[in-house]
């Protein structure tokens, strides 16, 4: 460089106290915020300390750069992990994320996520399990996985069953993006507001201020409604069904009585990868009745499976990396998957299995574990 200095890489992360107020912003806006296994490790860890520092009242955690709030995880390093033979390194960073969702799940101070743009995948666990989200004028969520040979994780099994009718399984299955105006209208988002009082409400927010305190007077737009409240009754009708074949099958009839929506649906699906489509079937059939924590441990079990598999690997080739969305899926259809496979995925826990109830720390550990280790490396030895 002219001065000398060598190149200072930008942080992917940033943490800033502003009053009472924590603050989280994601910080690669190029890649769309996506996130890494460090920038997991580092939020996990930051949430600790605030959660014991009594001058933070409430968390907040944004995006920047205007277009996505988090598109999800880095699904590219994923990729090349997995095909590298890295296995034990890709099982690292849905553990480490699959944690974090969990703190935050738990989290014993109020959490707000102000979304703009887009949030999707791991976005969607670092703002849907809190108890706030703020969408913004351009917010666009979806959990695209189906589409690239994966399925809907970070707690989409405990969260999706729970939304009104039948929306959650279509989001799940299809992975169709929605605005601001359904994600309100099924809770998706709590509340809407316009982007460039992002900072208003955020100052507000340290000074002390309540949600609806902070929100008041800025004259929030009221989002449009899309397609998940316009079908919402052909939406539960279809997808009520007990198999993705019937899904199909009754999708296919409503298209024959004239529903484009209905035909443009199936399309969607024959395109997924049938074996995503049978792992969120039985997500969200199952999923109703499960803790958190053991939707977030079902998930894990069936990363496992998935990232030793194909369809995830042809999927990120075909969508993201090639880019010429023809995905050779294996199995090629629904009937050749193995159902059996999926189910035991759901089982009673086994010894060993990492936990999901919030207990664990960003290395692994539990809080109690997590204690004693940083005592140790702060009187100079090591955990």
């Amino acid at each position: 460089m002219a001065d000398g200095r060598a190149d200072v890489a930008e942080p992917e992360i940033t943490f800033e106290v502003r009053g009472e107020a924590g603050l989280v912003t994601l910080c690669r806006p190029k890649a769309l915020n996506a996130l890494t296994l460090p920038m997991v490790r580092a939020m996990h860890a930051q949430l600790r300390e605030w959660a014991a520092d009594a001058r933070i009242t409430r968390v907040v955690v944004r995006g920047s750069g205007g277009r996505a709030f988090c598109a999800g995880g880095d699904i590219r390093q994923i990729h090349a992990l997995g095909q590298a033979g890295r296995h034990a390194d890709v099982m690292a960073f849905w553990r480490g994320e699959y944690w974090l969702d969990a703190f935050v799940k738990t989290y014993p101070k109020p959490y707000i996520a102000l979304i703009e743009g887009i949030v999707m995948g791991g976005g969607v666990g670092l703002s849907l399990h809190g108890d706030v989200r703020v969408a913004a004028e351009s917010y666009s969520f979806a959990m695209p996985e189906t589409g690239i040979g994966f399925f809907p994780d970070v707690g989409a099994t405990y969260a999706l069953p729970r939304l009104p009718g039948c929306t959650g399984r279509y989001l799940a299955l299809t992975g169709s993006r929605i605005g601001a105006g359904d994600a309100l209208a099924v809770g998706l988002a709590t509340h809407a507001a316009r982007a460039a009082d992002f900072e208003t409400i955020i100052d507000r927010l340290a000074g002390g201020a309540g949600i609806a305190a902070a929100l008041d007077g800025l004259d929030a737009p009221v989002p449009e409604t899309g397609p998940l409240v316009a079908e919402r009754a052909l939406i539960d009708a279809c997808f009520s069904a007990d198999s993705v074949a019937e899904v199909l099958a009754r999708l296919d009839a409503a298209g024959r009585d004239g529903s484009a929506f209905a035909r443009a649906t199936a399309a969607t699906l024959r395109s997924r990868s049938p074996t995503s489509l049978t792992i969120a079937q039985a997500q969200m059939s199952r999923g109703g009745g499960l803790s958190f924590a053991q939707a977030l441990l079902a998930e894990y079990r069936l990363c496992e499976r998935v990232m030793r598999g194909h369809d995830f690997y042809e999927g990120v080739r075909a969508v993201i990396v090639d880019k010429d969305n023809r995905p050779a899926w294996r199995p090629a259809t629904l009937e050749e998957v193995d159902g059996a496979a999926i189910a035991a995925a759901f089982g009673p826990p086994e010894a060993g299995e990492p936990r999901f109830d919030g207990s664990q720390g960003p290395r692994g550990e539990t809080v109690a574990e997590e204690g004693a280790a940083t005592a140790v490396q702060a009187a100079g030895g090591r955990p």
